[in-house]
């Protein structure tokens, strides 16, 4: 932990988005000060609302910054996962014959189901455990709750994934895999996996201000998490000596959910469960370590 940052006292007219304070002058001057951010929860989410401005902004820049001079543009955010779900289909579908235990699903259907989501988590992932060494003269210029950039980073990746859900529909409208009103629980599915990514970003963007080598860790801990989840292949065919592996899974249950939201498969209340406890509890120990953190950014940054 970094020492403790000085108060800075600025005219009222000033934003200010950590916590204030107001006091008079002697010639009754209104003014705020500045303190340094705290652990505790409700001032977070009162500066994460006085903040709200600069959160729009980076949400609206990180989108423009992503696609900016580029050839396709925002269809690089559906070509990532259809070409991932093409030659996944060819190699474990046909030549893996995994597509004989999807209980008639069609395969590219069945696995796009699953793609489609994780692509967003780790999307997500890879864009928060950045969002602080990405953002250093931002951080070093002007004082604002630090948490706000994997939240931004993650609603960002949000978007990516509604532009590649109308494959998703696409595909379910070909194959005449019907259409329910269960995608409507698509949001709050995406809010469970998104407090994942942000606990578990939150906790990396941290170690990557001081360990610049946490980048180079975090895509292969994407990949081997990805085939720990049941994202290829269905739960059923893990064997009963490994489904501890799939409980321990945060991702299981939300993985399972957007199938079932999708497909129409049945839905496992309890790894459900098992996923919003986890989900909860990472996020708000991923936020807590950050904010612990977050008052040595600008010197070692």
């Amino acid at each position: 932990m970094g020492h403790q940052e000085p108060s800075v006292a600025i005219p009222a007219t000033e934003s200010a988005s950590m916590p204030i304070s107001s006091h008079k002058t002697k010639s009754s001057e209104r003014i705020r000060v500045i303190e340094p951010g705290t652990t505790s929860l409700t001032d977070l989410v009162k500066e994460l609302w006085r903040s709200r401005e600069l959160t729009y902004f980076l949400i609206w820049r990180d989108i423009r910054v992503r696609y900016k001079q580029t050839a396709l543009g925002v269809f690089w955010a559906i070509l990532q996962p259809v070409i991932s779900m093409i030659v996944m289909s060819f190699v474990f579908g046909n030549i893996g014959n995994l597509k004989a235990h999807t209980s008639g699903t069609p395969y590219p259907v069945f696995l796009y189901s699953a793609l489609l989501p994780w692509t967003f988590f780790a999307g997500a992932f890879s864009s928060t455990s950045g969002s602080v060494v990405g953002n250093a003269a931002l951080i070093t210029k002007i004082r604002f709750p630090r948490i706000a950039l994997p939240i931004t980073a993650t609603i960002s990746e949000a978007v990516d994934f509604a532009l590649a859900l109308v494959v998703l529909l696409g595909l379910m409208v070909w194959y005449h895999v019907p259409i329910t009103p269960r995608l409507l629980f698509i949001p709050l599915l995406l809010i469970g996996m998104g407090s994942i990514a942000i606990g578990i970003g939150s906790v990396c963007a941290s170690l990557n201000v001081k360990y610049r080598d946490v980048r180079f860790v975090i895509p292969f801990v994407a990949q081997i998490w990805m085939y720990l989840t049941p994202v290829i292949y269905p739960e059923r065919m893990v064997p009963p000596r490994f489904q501890w592996v799939l409980f321990a899974n945060p991702m299981n249950g939300w993985i399972n959910a957007f199938r079932a939201v999708f497909l129409g498969y049945p839905l496992n209340g309890t790894q459900l469960g098992v996923s919003i406890v986890a989900s909860i509890v990472i996020l708000l120990g991923g936020v807590y370590y950050f904010r612990l953190t977050e008052r040595g950014f600008a010197e070692i940054i």
